[in-house]
């Protein structure tokens, strides 16, 4: 009979090889799939034993598919009622397309009707069709003007394998691959492998299964082929018999792994029935295990999970230079070649969503390895890139003189390091927690990494390569848990507001809420202090964690202009955000305050950031609206305020308002006289804005009557001083009669 194995994309030649050691004939590795040729007992000996096919398909025929009725006529004419019983239900899995028929969901829909009809016709009933969980699966590939049609005799993909419970994770097949490049399916009694980054320890379950020689397809209770007329069980049972008698529960192997033995797989080791020796061993203690047969590192994360690389690649270095053995890893770039300097053996390039991926092998590293960087808190780190030596001692340097300024003023939340060498192009932000009842600091640390995108002539792998020494490096001298850095890439966007889908939503105004309720703290939040007052940040939610630590000066001057402010006592906060400068002009002194953003959450933020600081009441209003707009209706009205906060966004075109957009050099005029006419007659808008490059239209102000001092000095903080256009801040007030 002829057959063929689907795969991930990229492992058709190691799906081939296995095919032939199963005894499989006439192999031929497709794209996406492996054709071969085999009796039907061996064909089900494959079903049970193939780590690497996905499905198992046996064909029937190949017919006519240039247009919807010839497809119909085609499948029709074959003798379903030899295949299908009437009791059985069926689901049409399809697949490509041609000219005419151009979608998959339309071949499926035609190709079930000429099923069902052929059947209804010959017995006078027709089969259920359930699209979830069907008894028989019926494959119809779509190529050129033919169609390929056969049975799927595996139901469920063979890569679920019935001992994992948690689905996420590196999957068994693509594990499966990765030990097959290193060649542990022909490893020797005894022989080792040490998992750099075991995870949820389907690798490690999947290297036991191999020594025990248990066929992977044992643990299923479920196939496609029982629903099957011409399925041969006798045949089935023969294979199943010989499987279970080639089992070995006690493997002679060792399993080492870096991260421990978790929950889950301790579970799915007992779930396969496996008792393997399994050491749990710390980077110290890789050399005691003596010379591993192979070393593997699963290095996918999440796309955004630099600490997570940056932890996995660590480990794998530790590993490879502890004990120099035949490595294999699993990434989404060139990142282990680099850092292990050295090309791969072998490398399959393969699929992970719509992510490419590479499964690499190694042998021994033959170049040495960059010296080892001696860290603050007594570790030692071994570079991806030799020069990250440079960055840790310019960091250890500055993040002492930072410290002790930071005692000395009574700050706790700081930037550390801003770009100070052109190759390690990120700012590192050090925040301390504090407890909300006594405002003491509570020992709890986070970093906030923000990496400027490289150059385009930069070798994007050099580069993160460089993010990852980075984070390892500041997690150490600065005594943050590798748990607590949280990275965000800045790139240059194509204008518009980060908050634009915030906006969309109505603010909610608390009404009933039970203070405590609004209070709580949203999933990701902590509480760190600044100035005396409490305020509410996430990392791990925005790409801004809901303080601007550049403004700090600028805050404490509005609390001292508050405090000076005399009459009605009325603060604007407009572009708010999460109302930080409104809780600093309470806190000097203002009765009555207005904070004005598009972003209902900000909103939100902003009105706990108050609470919390206890400033609630009626007379703190908070109001969701264009900015731009609102302030052009409030010229008309009556409302004035002695003292107005406009931080201004450099660009917005936010669609709430109304296809037009804002762009802070062109439309700062226009802004600025509006807001004067907003304030009292001896009232001053503090007017702050972060493009570099802002030149304010002095004369055209003064012809508006409009005073503008430039104030930006004095609103640098110590810390972001070696960047001093980091933001510009301006004193506007009124003049003459207007």
């Amino acid at each position: 009979m002829e057959f063929f194995a689907t795969c991930p994309s990229g492992f058709e030649q190691l799906l081939g090889d296995e095919l032939r050691a199963l005894g499989a004939q006439a192999v031929r590795p497709l794209k996406g799939q492996v054709a071969f040729v085999a009796p039907y007992k061996k064909a089900l000996e494959i079903c049970l034993w193939s780590r690497l096919a996905s499905r198992v398909v046996a064909v029937l025929d190949r017919v006519g598919a240039g247009s919807s009725d010839e497809l119909y006529e085609s499948l029709r004419a074959l003798n379903w009622e030899d295949h299908i019983d009437s009791t059985t239900s069926i689901a049409i899995d399809a697949s490509g397309t041609n000219a005419e028929l151009r979608t998959t969901q339309f071949v499926a829909l035609r190709s079930k009707d000429a099923i069902v009809d052929r059947i209804r016709s010959a017995r006078g009933t027709r089969p259920l069709v359930d699209t979830a969980s069907p008894d028989l699966r019926i494959v119809v590939r779509i190529s050129r003007n033919r169609a390929t049609v056969g049975i799927d005799l595996v139901g469920e993909p063979l890569f679920r394998r019935g001992y994992e419970r948690d689905t996420r994770g590196l999957r068994a097949d693509y594990a499966a691959a990765l030990l097959t490049l290193g060649n542990w399916h022909k490893a020797a009694s005894g022989s080792l492998l040490l998992d750099a980054h075991a995870d949820r320890g389907i690798l490690l379950v999947e290297a036991a299964s191999m020594a025990a020689r248990q066929a992977p397809g044992l643990l299923r209770t479920r196939w496609g082929f029982t629903g099957w007329l011409q399925h041969d069980d006798d045949a089935w049972q023969s294979c199943v018999s010989y499987a279970r008698g080639q089992f070995v529960e006690h493997p002679d192997i060792r399993l080492a792994t870096l991260r421990g033995r978790s929950t889950a797989f301790v579970r799915a080791l007992r779930t396969a029935g496996i008792d393997a020796d399994v050491q749990a061993v710390s980077n110290e203690g890789i050399a005691t295990l003596g010379h591993p047969a192979l070393v593997a590192c699963d290095l996918i994360v999440s796309q955004d999970d630099f600490v997570g690389q940056s932890e996995r690649v660590s480990s794998l270095l530790q590993a490879i230079r502890s004990t120099p053995s035949r490595t294999v890893t699993f990434s989404r770039d060139g990142l282990p070649t680099l850092a292990l300097k050295s090309e791969p053996l072998q490398t399959v390039s393969t699929k992970l969503g719509r992510d490419e991926a590479l499964l690499c092998a190694y042998g021994e590293p033959t170049v040495e390895a960059p010296q080892a960087i001696a860290l603050p808190n007594g570790t030692k780190l071994t570079p991806l890139v030799s020069a990250s030596d440079q960055f840790a001692a310019r960091l250890k340097k500055v993040a002492r003189l930072r410290a002790r300024w930071a005692k000395r003023e009574y700050v706790s939340c700081y930037r550390v390091y801003d770009a100070d060498l052109p190759d390690y192009a990120l700012t590192i932000d050090l925040f301390a927690g504090c407890d909300p009842k006594t405002m003491l600091a509570d020992g709890r640390r986070w970093l906030q990494v923000f990496e400027y995108a490289p150059p385009k002539d930069i070798d994007p792998t050099l580069a993160h390569c460089r993010l990852l020494d980075a984070l390892a490096i500041a997690s150490a001298t600065l005594d943050v848990p590798p748990r607590n850095v949280f990275v965000r890439v800045r790139r240059h966007g194509k204008g518009g507001s980060q908050y634009a889908a915030e906006a969309s939503k109505p603010y909610s105004k608390g009404g009933r809420t039970k203070k405590d309720q609004r209070l709580a703290l949203p999933p990701g939040a902590h509480l760190i202090d600044e100035g005396g007052l409490v305020f509410e940040v996430n990392f791990s939610t925005r790409l801004d964690c809901g303080i601007f630590l550049d403004h700090r000066d600028t805050r404490a001057l509005l609390r001292e202009m508050a405090k000076k402010t005399k009459g009605s006592k009325r603060f604007l906060n407009l572009f708010a955000y999460t109302g930080t400068a409104t809780c600093y002009a309470a806190d000097g002194g203002m009765i009555h305050t207005t904070t004005v953003d598009l972003s209902r959450p900000s909103l939100d933020w902003a009105r706990r950031n108050m609470e919390r600081n206890g400033f609630a009441g009626r007379e703190h209003e908070y109001v969701q609206a264009d900015v731009i707009r609102w302030v052009g209706e409030q010229r008309h009205s009556r409302n004035r305020w002695d003292l107005i906060f406009c931080d201004v966004p450099t660009f917005s075109n936010s669609s709430r308002m109304r296809g037009r957009s804002f762009d802070v050099q062109r439309d700062h005029t226009e802004l600025l006289i509006s807001l004067s006419r907003l304030l009292t007659r001896n009232g001053t808008c503090v007017f702050s804005c972060n493009l570099r490059t802002f030149e304010p239209d002095a004369e055209k102000l003064a012809r508006a009557k409009v005073q503008i001092e430039d104030i930006t000095e004095q609103t640098i903080p110590e810390d972001f001083a070696r960047n001093r256009r980091v933001h510009h801040t301006y004193l506007v007030r009124r003049t003459g009669d207007q």
